[in-house]
């Protein structure tokens, strides 16, 4: 096998992606031990299930976005690789099981996230919460970032997340809001925001972060606005990724934008107040989130000991 593989999607033009969508193909020791570690624990991962392109260097580094409440989603977003229908029970056993986990890689930083639960009355709080408690138990020094769904109409579902006290609160805008309906239509985009100023009104020291994906036919103009709408909810962390085709059954690429043109976008989003931005054709959710959560923790930690 090629020591490099193409990431998964479609180019408008002549079939062929650019060349800086390009990625090791998975295979080191530490990747197969990370995954025989998810296999044991019957645990699921986002990177498997979304058919993440950085699979390959995280798992190496023993980074793993798990994905609890199962592999099947009530919703079927037109950018999303994970399976959509009738999910099945959820496990009880997972939150210990997620903990062992964290404990076996020793992660400083753990990012859990999860399908939408939309037939369960929290839409899936309760389990959040009952895995940040038993990572708080095992793992108390570990960093805990929850990448939740929208938990629309589901009362409750927000603050009891919230008083589980997770460091960083996630929620993904993903789009713009005009394309909301093609890309993703059982969401609201003011939902989204509105659950996101939400947490913050909740905890103002819970950090917030949020990301969208572009090449899905956005103009710039209209990411601008998605950043100010963001600031105006006092979301902390942002991260910017190229939208990669799944399969052909799933949303097409508009167009592959330029590394040039996410650093454009970086700049912009750091003059309007974001603590952390990371925006670049790789960038996902989780992509390096431990590694920018620690150096934002540390530069804190300097700059409250250069004001004493």
């Amino acid at each position: 096998m090629s020591t490099v593989e193409t990431i998964r999607g479609d180019k408008p033009e002549h079939g062929r992606k650019p060349d800086w969508l390009r990625v090791k193909a998975p295979g080191s020791q530490e990747y197969m031990r990370t995954r025989r570690l998810m296999r044991d624990l019957k645990l699921n991962t986002v990177c498997e299930e979304a058919a993440c392109p950085n699979i390959g260097e995280c798992w190496t580094q023993k980074h793993a976005t798990v994905m609890i409440l199962g592999d099947v989603c009530t919703r079927a977003c037109a950018f999303c690789n994970v399976k959509t229908g009738m999910p099945r029970h959820v496990d009880a056993d997972e939150p210990e099981h997620v903990a062992a986990a964290v404990g076996e890689l020793g992660l400083e930083h753990v990012v859990i996230t999860s399908v939408d639960r939309d037939d369960l009355p929290d839409g899936g709080a309760s389990q959040f919460v009952q895995v940040i408690r038993r990572i708080r138990e095992h793992s108390p020094s570990t960093t805990i970032e929850v990448l939740t769904p929208d938990f629309l109409r589901k009362k409750g579902a927000i603050e009891a997340v919230v008083e589980a006290r997770p460091d960083v609160f996630n929620h993904n805008l993903e789009t713009v809001p005009r394309l909301y309906l093609n890309i993703r239509p059982g969401a609201r985009y003011y939902n989204s925001l509105r659950l996101l100023d939400t947490v913050k009104r909740l905890d103002p020291s819970i950090f917030t972060k949020s990301g969208i994906m572009v090449g899905l036919g956005e103009d710039k103009r209209e990411v601008y606005q998605v950043m100010d709408d963001m600031r105006a909810a006092e979301v902390d962390f942002l991260t910017i990724g190229q939208y990669l085709r799944p399969t052909p059954r799933h949303a097409e690429v508009a167009r592959y934008v330029t590394p040039d043109e996410f650093a454009s976008y970086a700049k912009m989003a750091r003059a309007k107040g974001f603590l952390m931005v990371s925006s670049s054709p790789l960038t996902r959710s989780s992509y390096h989130a431990g590694e920018d959560f620690v150096q934002l923790r540390e530069n804190r930690q300097r700059q409250l000991a250069a004001g004493r």
